[in-house]
Formats: structure tokens, C-alpha cells, sequence
């Protein structure tokens, strides 16, 4: 029997549930440091132009393909191919890479949940910069904290989903959207007002042809172009969901430009906030993924509250990811939804009872000696025993 087809109540929800899955690790956790690797400034000006000639307008061909369709990417090509062609043979590889898609955002994010508990529970409170290091060493170095935290993230993930697109996926993302704005902007402010923050700024906002040229001219404009796919979601079609969702009476071009340009505003933003902190920390900016594990405790333990400030800044770090796991999820769900005519509570009660096995069986495991106790308080200093 076919369902009936949801639509977002707003257009302010279509465009933050969007961009919720196009803003989140992407900007945040990798846009700065990759920024830092290849140039600064003038990474910064080659990711926007391949934003403006590729993001962009594929962005708009994935919305016109769901809103043409009114399927997910699991059906959307069998409803719109000429007859006798191979279009519908791309659904694997979209349903594939969101599930892989999946298994990445899910990892990062149940770190991100474990550093808000450790905030919350004081452990980063006074600690140094390499007592801060030894904290995310051992909270990446430990299966049973791993599986626990993305296990937890998982269940927050299909819950949501679970419970419809217009009476919670909607307002829950328009909340977690906002609050995320707002206190990046506070952040941003307040890390612009460290001292040597100006090196910072520097290094991120001039061009640097040493690190340009570094790695060489022709990585620096793939790493430019992979991000500008990465952080908008292209290419599998994730984004085709979402069009699918929205009533015809809308400039899907006009969307697409106000979530692109949202995107871009919580990039350069998450950049403000992490180069003024490295330069006053003296943090390499071009360190790696765990820049933001490294550094963003160390700016809450000179400001004024820092511990609040810092509980605020993980909530709403983990609202960015869970607003990309949520829309990753409602992909995986809505695949089952087209293929198979399944509800979507039944098929996200399915997934979960899938997931129920391992936050029982976490707290228990172990790698190397190293075991996880989430009641217990995080070492500043791991120590893993060799077999």
C-alpha cells in the first residue's frame, strides 16, 4: 500500500533540516584544520569557488530529483529514468554510502557526547593542555567507550526519527539549529579576544603560498573540492530526501543558495573560533581531527565560567552532529519506507532493536587492558597495557 508522502510545515524547517545535514562534523571538526593544512586563505577562497561551480548546482539536481520523484535516492531513478536506461542501478551505491556515511558521523559523534559527560562532570576542570590530550588518547584508544557513546548516539538518532518528519525531525532540528548559531557566534567573539588571538586570524584569513604549494598546488584543489562535497552532503543522494519533502511552490535554487551560504557561515565561523584559540594556546592549527578535542577545552579553563561555557558549547557541538546522524538516519529509514512499504516507526524500532545489544555488553569491553566505566572519572593520563 503507498503511503502517503510527508512535507515540511515551513520553509524555515526545509532549510534547516537541510542545512542541518549539510552543517555539522564537516564544518566544525573538519573545515578549520584542513584549512590550516593547505593554505588559509587561499584554501579558503578555491573551497568557496568550487562551492559556487559544483556544490551549488549539484545541491539543486539532488532537490529537483526527490521533489520530481517524491522518493528517496532508493526509488527516485526507477520513477524518473527514460525507459530501458540504468539510472535505478545508482540507488546501491547511494544507499551504500550513506550507510557508510553512517558508520563515520556516528564514530565522531559519540566522541563529541562523551566530551560533553566529561565537561559536565568537571574533567577537563584545570587540566592542562597534555592532560587534555591524554583524556581524547584514551577515550579513542578504548573499544568499549567507542561502541557505548555511538551506541547512545544511535538510539538519540532513530528516536528522533521515529517519531515523524513534521512532529519532531522538523522542530527538533529547527531548536538544535539555532542554539548551535547562537552560541558559535558567542564563542567566536570570545575566542577573538584572547591574547595573540591576531595570529590567528592571520594565519587563517591571509594566504599562505608556503602551505599551499606544500603539499602540492593540485592536492590543495582536490582537498578544496572534496570538502566543498563533504560539507554539503553531495553525491550519494542524501540530499534528494529532503526535496522530496518539499512542496512545488518553492525555487529549489533559492533554498539551495540559503543553505549553501548557512553552510559557508558556520565554516568560516567554526575557523574564527579555533585559529584565534590555537595561536593562544599554541596549538599547531594544522594538527589534525582531534584539533577541536585539544583546544576548545583549553579556552574554557581561562574563561570567566568556563565550565558552563564549555557544558553550552558541547550540547550544542552535539546538536551539530546529531542534526547530520538524524538526517543521515531519516535516508537509511525512508530507503525501507520506498523499497519495502514499511512504516517508519517499524522500521526504525528494527534498526534500534539492532543497537540494543551494545550499550548492555560497552561498559565492559576493553582493548588493550583499557577498560570503560562511564561512572568512573576520566584519567588525565591513559596508560594502555600491552598483551
Amino acid at each position: 500500500m503507498q503511503q502517503e508522502r510527508e512535507t515540511f510545515k515551513s520553509r524555515l524547517g526545509f532549510i534547516l533540516i537541510s542545512a542541518g545535514c549539510a552543517i555539522g562534523l564537516g564544518n566544525v571538526w573538519r573545515f578549520p584544520y584542513i584549512t590550516g593544512a593547505y593554505g588559509g586563505g587561499i584554501f579558503v577562497i578555491i573551497y568557496l569557488v568550487f562551492l559556487l561551480i559544483f556544490g551549488l548546482p549539484i545541491m539543486v539536481m539532488e532537490f529537483s530529483v526527490g521533489r520530481a520523484s517524491r522518493k528517496s535516492a532508493a526509488k527516485s531513478f526507477d520513477v524518473l529514468e527514460p525507459e530501458k536506461s540504468k539510472w535505478h542501478l545508482f540507488k546501491w551505491f547511494a544507499m551504500a554510502g550513506n550507510y557508510l556515511l553512517m558508520m563515520f558521523y556516528t564514530t565522531i559523534s559519540g566522541w563529541i557526547l562523551a566530551y560533553l559527560f566529561y565537561m559536565i562532570r568537571g574533567d577537563f576542570t584545570g587540566a592542562s593542555p597534555s592532560e587534555i590530550e591524554g583524556i581524547f588518547g584514551g577515550l579513542v584508544s578504548d573499544a568499549g567507550a567507542c561502541v557505548f557513546w555511538m551506541a547512545v548516539i544511535c538510539i538519540l538518532g532513530f528516536l528522533v526519527c521515529s517519531l515523524g518528519l513534521r512532529k519532531v525531525v522538523e522542530r527538533i532540528t529547527k531548536v538544535m539549529m539555532s542554539c548551535l548559531l547562537i552560541i558559535m557566534i558567542i564563542l567566536a567573539i570570545r575566542s577573538m579576544t584572547l591574547p595573540n588571538a591576531g595570529e590567528g586570524l592571520a594565519f587563517y584569513l591571509t594566504p599562505n603560498l608556503e602551505n599551499f604549494t606544500k603539499s602540492g598546488i593540485w592536492t590543495t584543489i582536490y582537498a578544496a573540492m572534496g570538502q566543498a562535497f563533504f560539507t554539503l552532503s553531495l553525491g550519494i543522494g542524501s540530499m534528494a530526501i529532503f526535496g522530496s519533502y518539499f512542496s512545488k511552490d518553492r525555487s529549489l535554487l533559492g533554498e539551495s543558495i540559503s543553505i549553501t551560504a548557512l553552510d559557508t557561515f558556520v565554516a568560516i565561523t567554526a575557523g574564527l573560533i579555533i585559529f584565534p584559540a590555537c595561536s593562544s594556546f599554541g596549538v599547531n592549527p594544522g594538527s589534525g581531527p582531534s584539533l577541536v578535542f585539544l583546544t576548545l577545552p583549553n579556552i574554557f579553563n581561562v574563561m570567566p565560567l568556563g565550565q558552563l561555557w564549555g557544558v553550552f558549547f558541547y550540547i550544542f557541538m552535539v546538536f551539530a552532529a546529531l542534526s547530520t546522524v538524524i538526517a543521515v538516519f531519516e535516508n537509511i529509514v525512508s530507503f525501507a519506507i520506498d523499497l519495502f512499504g514499511v512504516s517508519r516507526k517499524k522500521r526504525c524500532w528494527s534498526m534500534l532493536s539492532l543497537l540494543s545489544y551494545f550499550p548492555c555488553h560497552a561498559p565492559s569491553a576493553s582493548i588493550s587492558g583499557a577498560v570503560f566505566r562511564p561512572w568512573e572519572k576520566a584519567p588525565r593520563y591513559w596508560t594502555l597495557k600491552t598483551s
